[in-house]
């Protein structure tokens, strides 16, 4: 009998724990058994590790949710995937059922999952949470279909009305920041500054195509972006850097008559944002970002259908770990050592 290798979300403040021998429940009404090839690690796992998202109600759990994956067994009423089929595993709704969360049994106990987790050589999902992977794009390529490129490259898609008259910013270069970077270099924006404490990310992005790159521990950001903006601040900023005090920092660095600022942040449970309203009042606007707004299967299509697009994703893919390595590739994302912590699993299943 085919078993699931995981790691697994115990208690919030500490090392996740590799569990085997957790067993694969009969398939429910639109779920899908898939194999996991390869997942990415982003800063949701960060703060569900930490218990920054506050308290946790399904522990113990399986966590991440951006992956590529073989479909091995689909169950009732699944129409979109069959078995054999490559897809790309995430957190937005696609077409297909909505299956809900699993619950496994393994030498622990009972074990929560979502409609979408990846920490583990095979898992459970939910039909919408599978998009086909285009043949043109690799299956470590396509892990970031998943999350990050979604998020980043829709802020700027499909909430920013950028062109080549504007100017726009870019806060955090993780990889929603590096995906939104790549959206306003594809846009073709007149002056595009990358923000980051990290000078290896400012480096990648200056080869991917940033004008300017400031790094706030040495830099004065508003008189530099002056400085490279013919006095004026910008048009528009995505923040991807992870802090209401980052959010801030970024809402100060656009036009008080019309900038505009989108946040895909989220901050520790129970920390405010703080604003001047009068900044509002003078045109300035901020808003959220639910996955950028964006439709995984368009994006993927897209990509599939224009090669140079996928070029930048090489800078991405550049660190590797294995399942067992998964604690120290959460350390080197906290860290800021990585852009996208990328996992590979093994692939050997208990059969």
């Amino acid at each position: 009998m085919r078993t699931i290798t995981a790691a697994v979300l115990r208690e919030c403040g500490k090392p996740l724990d590799i569990v085997n021998n957790i067993t694969i429940p009969e398939l429910g009404n639109g779920q899908v058994l898939v194999k996991i090839h390869y997942t990415g690690v982003c800063h949701s796992q960060l703060m569900e590790v930490s218990g920054a998202r506050g308290v946790d109600r399904y522990l113990p759990h399986m966590l991440g949710h951006e992956a590529t994956a073989t479909v091995i067994d689909i169950g009732p009423n699944v129409s979109t995937v069959s078995p054999g089929n490559k897809v790309v595993l995430g957190w937005l709704k696609g077409s297909g059922v909505d299956a809900g969360g699993t619950v496994y049994e393994s030498p622990i106990g009972k074990i929560n999952a979502g409609p979408v987790t990846t920490f583990s050589n095979y898992s459970v999902v939910s039909e919408n949470r599978c998009y086909p992977l285009p043949p043109q794009i690799g299956l470590k390529e396509g892990v970031l279909f998943g999350c990050a490129l979604p998020t980043g490259m829709g802020m700027v898609q499909n909430q920013l009305s950028l062109n080549p008259e504007n100017s726009v910013g870019i806060m955090g270069l993780g990889g929603i920041g590096m995906a939104a970077l790549i959206a306003a270099v594809n846009c073709g924006a007149r002056l595009i500054v990358a923000i980051d404490t990290n000078d290896d990310k400012l480096a990648l992005a200056r080869r991917i195509g940033a004008h300017v790159t400031l790094n706030p521990t040495r830099d004065a950001l508003t008189e530099s972006i002056q400085q490279a903006n013919n006095g004026e601040l910008l048009d528009y900023i995505v923040e991807a850097a992870g802090s209401c005090r980052t959010i801030e920092s970024a809402f100060a660095l656009i036009h008080r008559q019309h900038g505009k600022c989108v946040f895909a942040s989220h901050p520790k449970h129970g920390d405010k944002i703080q604003l001047d309203p009068f900044e509002l009042i003078c045109g300035k606007t901020i808003e959220g970002s639910w996955g950028g707004g964006a439709n995984p299967m368009t994006l993927l299509n897209q990509a599939a259908n224009d090669e140079k697009s996928l070029a930048p994703l090489q800078h991405f893919l550049s660190d590797t770990y294995t399942l067992t390595q998964i604690n120290q590739a959460l350390e080197d994302l906290t860290n800021q050592k990585v852009v996208r912590a990328i996992i590979e699993m093994d692939g050997n299943a208990h059969e």
